[in-house]
């Protein structure tokens, strides 16, 4: 019986990653990729296949199944949930019919609040964590483009069998995805949430791209000032997180390409909904339970919340 992995949201994220297991399993006989999506990223994807773009290469890949229909998605062993973090609960509502007590769930989420919202729609299916370092996004629908050689993913669980968890990372090394089980998960989770939420919160809050905020010492002590805040409420909550973390940050974000923005950054400049709830309301509300002062954290939130499409306002 073949193990059967869906991917949900074929972004930068699930568009890259889906797309090496994709591509690694094509012809496979134990393990069959499926892709969920629908409108014109479901009719190109059905028609030509999902283009990767990388600075080495282009390639296309087809899955063994695209749709979004339940019925043609079938029961799912795995689903690989990369969605923008305000469509978690009515994408993963209209799937109920593809998941058994027995699938697993790896959010690969901007966010660090994706795997309880999981865990409240599937209280008795096991929900990982997962974390990703990529610079990847949608050029156009069907078509990621991904920036740099950073593509890096990591997983984990306290309470998954070994055994489930370990046959994923085999899947993943198979597909030459460079990924790590980690023990330490959570931890490994808040150090990509800490860079994350102070990147989307400034770029979007300052309208500015990485080698911008870099070359500002206004716009790099913001960010520095925003690293120190959720830095601080990391420590309070009592993550192990590294005592260099504002640091190493920093150097992660020089090494960046100077013309790359945050994902959120993009979807404020589109006029789209973005990833405020997620990246930033979520720290101002977890700084006042903490008891933990976020005044740049408030000023970004205050300063984006009327900028949210008045249908989307939090």
């Amino acid at each position: 019986m073949k193990t059967r992995i869906g991917i949900l949201g074929l972004g930068g994220v699930g568009g890259y990653f889906g797309g090496l297991l994709a591509k690694a399993y094509k012809d496979s006989e134990t393990v069959e990729i499926v892709f969920i999506a629908r409108g014109k990223t479901l009719e190109i994807i059905s028609e030509s296949g999902l283009k990767l773009i990388t600075d080495e290469a282009e390639t296309i890949v087809f899955p063994a199944i695209v749709s979004n229909d339940p019925e043609q998605i079938g029961k799912l062993d795995y689903l690989i949930c990369a969605t923008k973090t305000y469509d978690i609960e009515s994408s993963l509502e209209t799937l109920r019919k593809s998941i058994t007590k027995n699938t697993v769930f790896l959010p690969l989420y901007n966010g660090v609040d994706a795997p309880e919202r999981i865990r409240t729609l599937y209280p008795d299916n096991e929900v990982l964590l997962g974390c990703v370092y990529i610079v990847a996004m949608i050029e156009s629908p069907a078509v990621i483009k991904k920036v740099g050689p950073i593509e890096k993913l990591f997983f984990g669980s306290d309470s998954a069998p070994l055994s489930k968890l370990k046959a994923l990372q085999s899947i993943f090394e198979k597909a030459a995805i460079e990924s790590s089980l980690l023990e330490s998960i959570e931890a490994k989770v808040w150090e990509k949430f800490i860079f994350i939420s102070s990147l989307a919160s400034a770029t979007s809050y300052l309208n500015q791209n990485i080698g911008e905020i870099i070359a500002s010492n206004s716009s790099r002590a913001l960010f520095v000032n925003l690293l120190q805040e959720i830095t601080m409420l990391a420590a309070v909550k009592g993550l192990d997180i590294p005592g260099d973390i504002t640091m190493k940050t920093i150097n992660q974000l020089e090494k960046m390409p100077h013309s790359a923005t945050s994902s959120m950054h993009r979807d404020v400049i589109a006029g789209r909904n973005f990833e405020l709830a997620s990246l930033t309301e979520f720290v101002v509300n977890e700084g006042i339970k903490y008891e933990v002062d976020m005044p740049n954290y408030t000023k970004v939130l205050e300063t984006l919340l009327p900028k949210m499409p008045s249908d989307e306002a939090l």
